[in-house]
Formats: C-alpha cells, sequence, structure tokens
C-alpha cells in the first residue's frame, strides 16, 4: 500500500484533532483549562474585555443589586487607561483575571510573544488594584500547544474558558440573550 494514502487519510484527522483542541471550550488537548465551576449547583460568572467605563460600572451595579460576585478578565490596555475602573471592580470583591494586553488571537502567536501579551496584562493589572491574577482566559478562546508553557512562565496557574456562553458579542434581541 501507498504510504501517501495512508498519510493523506490520517492528515485530515490530526487537523480535525488540533483544530478542536485549540477551539473548543472544553478541550483539553493542549493542557488543562478549568471550565467547570465544580458544582451541579453552582455558577461562576465570567466577564471579559474590561474594563470599559461604558459598561463596566452599570455591570457593577447590576451585580451588586442581587449580591453576586464574578470573574472579570480584563486587558492590559484597558487597565492601563481606567486603572481606576479596575481598582473598582477589584474593590468590590470580584476577582480579576488576565485576558492579555491587547486581546490578540494567540493561536499562531509565539511562545515568547504570549509570555509578553501575558506579562504586561500582569503588570497592569497588579499595578491599578493590587493583586496579581491567577487565572487567564485567551481571547476567542484560541489556543495552541505553545499557551501552557506561557502561562506557567507568565507567573499564572490556570486557563479559564467556559462551559456556556450568551454569544454577548453579537447582535441579537435582548429577549434571546437573557434565554441562553
Amino acid at each position: 500500500m501507498n504510504p501517501w494514502y495512508i498519510a493523506g487519510a490520517i492528515a485530515p484527522i490530526g487537523a480535525g484533532i488540533c483544530a478542536w483542541g485549540a477551539l473548543y471550550p472544553g478541550s483539553q488537548v493542549f493542557g488543562p483549562t478549568l471550565c467547570h465551576s465544580g458544582g451541579k449547583s453552582s455558577l461562576a460568572l465570567t466577564f471579559d474585555d474590561g474594563p470599559n467605563v461604558a459598561i463596566t460600572p452599570h455591570l457593577l451595579r447590576l451585580l451588586d443589586r442581587y449580591e453576586v460576585k464574578a470573574t472579570f478578565f480584563l486587558i492590559g490596555k484597558h487597565v492601563r487607561a481606567c486603572p481606576d475602573l479596575a481598582r473598582e471592580v477589584a474593590a468590590r470583591g470580584h476577582s480579576v483575571g488576565n485576558h492579555t494586553q491587547t486581546h490578540p488571537s494567540l493561536l499562531w502567536m509565539s511562545r515568547r510573544r504570549i509570555i509578553q501579551e501575558l506579562s504586561q496584562c500582569q503588570d497592569a493589572i497588579e499595578q491599578a488594584t493590587g493583586q496579581r491574577p491567577t487565572l487567564m482566559r485567551p481571547p476567542f478562546g484560541e489556543r495552541g500547544p505553545q499557551l501552557r508553557s506561557a502561562v506557567r512562565e507568565a507567573g499564572l496557574d490556570c486557563v479559564a474558558m467556559w462551559s456556556l456562553t450568551a454569544f454577548d458579542w453579537k447582535p441579537q434581541p435582548a429577549e434571546r440573550l437573557i434565554r441562553r
């Protein structure tokens, strides 16, 4: 049998596994990820891409009204632009996590560049809040085999993903978002 036929049959399977590992939130192919709260009756509420002066204050008031704590995965450049708002998130008892310095796709980025993104964000968050995050969430949920060691090198413990999303970045009726 021609080895090229075998390689031609196996290559798409390998590509599919890599794509699944890079994009599926629950995949553990490229290292362990946290994507469940741990209990059947518990929920971990998380928000990405902040702080945002147009949204974050409203969100903080809403969470206060219902006495709910959440984890905010913050972007370093936004933290540097709005340090008081980042400080307010932490002061209200919410957890803060690392969502990179500039929110790039990490999928094809080198390990060294990922470490820079994570380290710059770590520094921004620590300067603004006095806290050094232990969790990170990759932008768009995209990760490759280089992420796990970069996360450790940047002083983070864990990659946090999700088990359910509301797709709130897509325009949609509020009722659909609430149902989700």
